[in-house]
């Protein structure tokens, strides 16, 4: 059995103080958002820390993180956003693709590849080249980059044809080797997106590359919400499944913080997956085995 644990969306806190000249074009209104909503209860750290306490002592072999790992992409950011990957495992057992909040104005994207290498390459490649593979046991992962710099409120990514190509030929390598093949990206290829300045550009473009060559398990974050939809792929419907921010925090009779456990058996042609939620069921119910149940269309 193999355990590939999936969390996303931290947006880790609490926010550095800007400098004056930090706070231009749409990082002010993140600066305002976070005071008003997110630093605010929404989003608060001692949830995320409980949140990562229980995915640590879960023990998986491999955390995948979809994104959103900050929140305006200061460079104060960075480096305790490194620290934060690097409580969740070792870089080798710790795989993230960045989200639009990583690569919230331009350059941006780049200085995250920069200080968080160790944990967005891939086996053989650099930093900030995307899509980036890595092989783990009897799995194969593809990291997509769906993150872009974007105007004033707007958070849309992009799948362009450069990468369509590249997660192709990884798809088909994985599959020549037998591997179970996961696909990490930030912005969700749903057919219905949760908003017009959140979608991600190139949906078809991604749906149609699994449609030709399959993946067995897609995982993605932006929606802060617990999902599964299924996409057409090239050996049978390919789960896409989603899970609520890392650091949600919960109310009354109101769900929050969360992350899955898949626990994956069998072999090539015979794949068996079983998804764990494990989260905050309430405000007092502290993080709780959610649901347990075959990932199966």
């Amino acid at each position: 059995m193999y355990r590939l644990a999936h969390v996303s969306d931290p947006h880790l806190g609490p926010l550095p103080e800007p400098r004056l000249r930090e706070l231009v074009g749409k990082r002010v209104l993140g600066y305002i958002n976070w005071r008003l909503n997110r630093g605010r209860g929404g989003m608060r750290a001692a949830v995320l820390d409980d949140l990562v306490d229980d995915l640590v002592t879960q023990r998986p072999d491999h955390v995948a993180v979809t994104g959103d790992i900050v929140n305006i992409a200061l460079d104060a950011e960075l480096e305790p956003a490194r620290r934060w990957l690097a409580s969740l495992g070792h870089a080798r057992d710790v795989s993230a693709v960045p989200g639009n909040h990583d690569a919230y104005v331009p350059g941006a994207l780049k200085r995250a590849a920069e200080a968080w290498a160790p944990f967005v390459k891939g086996d053989m490649g650099e930093a900030g080249r995307w899509p980036f593979c890595r092989r783990r046991g009897p799995v194969g992962i593809v990291g997509v980059s769906s993150a872009e710099a974007t105007a004033p409120f707007m958070a849309t990514g992009r799948f362009d044809a450069s990468q369509a190509m590249r997660v192709a030929e990884l798809l088909d390598r994985y599959r020549h080797e037998g591997l179970y093949r996961v696909v990490l990206i930030h912005h969700p290829p749903a057919k219905k997106p949760i908003h017009w300045a959140g979608r991600l550009i190139g949906t078809a473009r991604f749906r149609d590359v699994i449609q030709h060559h399959g993946a067995d398990l897609i995982l993605h974050g932006h929606t802060h919400r617990s999902t599964v939809e299924w996409l057409d792929g090239r050996d049978g419907p390919v789960p896409l499944v989603g899970v609520p921010s890392a650091s949600r925090n919960p109310g009354p009779g109101r769900r929050g913080a969360g992350w899955n456990l898949y626990e994956i058996t069998g072999a090539a042609g015979a794949w068996s997956t079983t998804r764990i939620e494990r989260g905050f069921r309430d405000a007092s119910s502290g993080v709780v085995e959610i649901s347990r149940s075959p990932l199966v269309p």
